[in-house]
């Protein structure tokens, strides 16, 4: 997660917001751009993500953490909310890609995950951490998002200054790294490796022993390492980009303040986030066009930096943004993602803050990529986008993000140039001719009292159905328990999956795909309808 440049900070307390749920307004793309997160694999260009057509596209996303814990997998699994039905809200809401911390620990062989909520999340019971990361890289591909995995912790225990500690090597780092990639190769859902998470300072100078910058000490200095780990994974899969972080203090010693001596005192910023040193020691990977650099960036919340109370805040910011990571975008050196960022939002500056580093990114799909830090609400120095229930939106969190996101390509509303869906007439909803539809189920899980089905429709028809809507009937005594990819309810003994407001209309040929929990005695959906005609 984060920390600033100081060993200190005190925690700011969760801060207690109103419940509501966000929606995401249109955002409207140019003909040059890429819509969501574009097609295939992606590379640089300058101080531009493209992707496999040269298309420029811009990673607007957000951090749901938890496999880097000792539950080894995604917090919130234990909530109400089925793991989908998080995925869905993200990708509504705009959020384009998703970066997932890990740790070594999750990964190892015989691992288990913990914090599920069996009941809710059926299709996870029994499941290795890496499986269930399978399946949400599995979803979130299906809503045109894409994945950054995060190397968080080397432990569950905890963050590290280096890449390394005294059980968890060097070799073990880029072992794992190799792994995930060759995992994961053809699957253009997952573009890159976020090689570690905030390198810092540790010791005081000049006996400095953390992350340096430049600096020459293999042992340290994290710009070697990025390139040594980055190259070995280019090895295994050369079409993933390398994000790396910066380090706190470029020599990786904290200031010695109690000797008085302020000549080896040197600037330093949040763990992970100076980059100061880049332009003039950058990483060398052995693919070019693959390297982006992922400062983090936080707010008081987290640690009162003394810019925070400077007499010109907040206009002294760009400058300070400039100075740690901004000249590498603005010199088009390379790309920015900024990996984290986010804030409680409690302190009044906190907000203006935010409102200004947005702005800072800038506009539009040629500005800066990044990932808030979190989905999660039970991230003690920032709070989350999802509220405690995991389910209802920290609005005012959204409202200033929602200007900067470009919804996945069929996560959430583009606008597109008409300014709206397509497919219908304008008159009211198109209803298919009798058998212009095929309906297929799968159950996938079964217990004690419930069940887990998945309902796929086909529109076999001419022409599109806009809006859609498809309905089923249970037996007497079955009860709906939770849905996803519609707005599912239940009447009596009859069901009704309703079309998202992100995705309205099924195209001639196309399917949907409804997933569902239920009580009772696992039965088949029967008398399929989609819009009224029957399957």
């Amino acid at each position: 997660m984060f920390r600033p440049k100081a060993l200190g900070g005190a925690l700011t307390a969760l801060a207690t917001v109103a419940a509501g749920v966000f929606f995401a307004t249109a955002v409207s793309t140019s003909p040059a751009v890429a819509a969501g997160t574009g097609s295939g694999y992606l590379h640089t260009n300058g101080n531009q993500i493209v992707d496999s057509t040269g298309a420029t596209v811009r990673l607007t996303g957000i951090n749901w953490f938890g496999m880097e814990t000792d539950n080894k997998t995604f917090h919130g699994l234990w909530s109400n909310n089925p793991w989908r039905g998080q995925l869905d809200t993200m990708a509504r809401l705009g959020y384009n890609t998703l970066r997932v911390p890990y740790s070594n620990d999750a990964l190892k062989p015989g691992a288990t995950a913990s914090g599920i909520n069996d009941f809710v999340n059926p299709d996870l019971i029994g499941l290795s951490p890496l499986q269930i990361l399978d399946k949400v890289i599995d979803y979130a591909g299906s809503k045109g998002m894409r994945i950054i995995l995060d190397r968080h912790r080397p432990t569950s225990a905890g963050q590290s200054p280096l890449w390394y500690t005294s059980t968890v090597s060097e070799a073990t780092w880029i072992n794992d790294w190799k792994m995930l990639a060759q995992r994961y190769a053809g699957n253009p859902t997952v573009i890159g490796a976020d090689l570690h998470n905030e390198p810092h300072a540790e010791g005081t100078n000049p006996a400095a022993t953390g992350a340096c910058w430049g600096c020459g000490d293999t042992t340290r200095d994290w710009r070697l390492a990025a390139e040594r780990a980055g190259n070995a994974i280019l090895g295994v899969q050369p079409n993933w980009l390398i994000f790396v972080e910066g380090v706190s203090c470029p020599s990786g010693g904290l200031s010695n303040v109690w000797d008085g001596d302020t000549s080896n005192d040197e600037d330093c910023g949040w763990w992970g986030g100076n980059l100061s040193k880049a332009g003039q020691f950058p990483v060398r990977l052995s693919v070019a066009n693959r390297l982006v650099y992922s400062p983090h960036e936080y707010a008081t919340s987290v640690y009162r930096q003394t810019w925070f109370d400077a007499p010109d805040y907040p206009a002294n910011m760009p400058a300070i943004w400039d100075k740690y990571w901004g000249y590498l975008y603005k010199q088009n050196i390379a790309p920015i993602m900024m990996g984290e960022f986010g804030s409680t939002l409690v302190d009044p500056k906190d907000k203006v803050w935010l409102e200004k580093l947005m702005a800072y990114t800038g506009t539009g799909v040629t500005g800066m990529s990044f990932t808030y830090w979190s989905w999660n609400p039970n991230s003690g120095d920032t709070g989350g986008i999802a509220l405690d229930d995991w389910t209802n939106v920290n609005t005012t969190k959204q409202a200033i993000l929602q200007p900067y996101l470009i919804a996945p390509s069929g996560g959430g509303p583009t606008g597109g140039p008409t300014g709206g869906p397509t497919g219908g007439p304008t008159g009211g909803p198109t209803t298919p001719p009798p058998g212009a539809c095929t309906a297929t189920y799968r159950q996938v899980n079964a217990w004690q009292g419930g069940f887990q089905g998945e309902l796929t429709v086909k529109n076999t028809g001419t022409a599109a159905v806009n809006p859609w809507s498809v309905t089923w009937t249970w037996p007497s005594g079955v009860t709906l328990g939770s849905g996803w990819n519609a707005t599912v309810s239940q009447s009596g003994t009859t069901v009704t999956a309703a079309a998202p407001s992100h995705a309205p209309s099924l195209a001639a040929g196309g399917s949907v795909t409804v997933g569902f929990t239920a009580n009772g005695t696992a039965s088949a959906p029967g008398a399929v309808k989609l819009n009224g005609a029957g399957c």
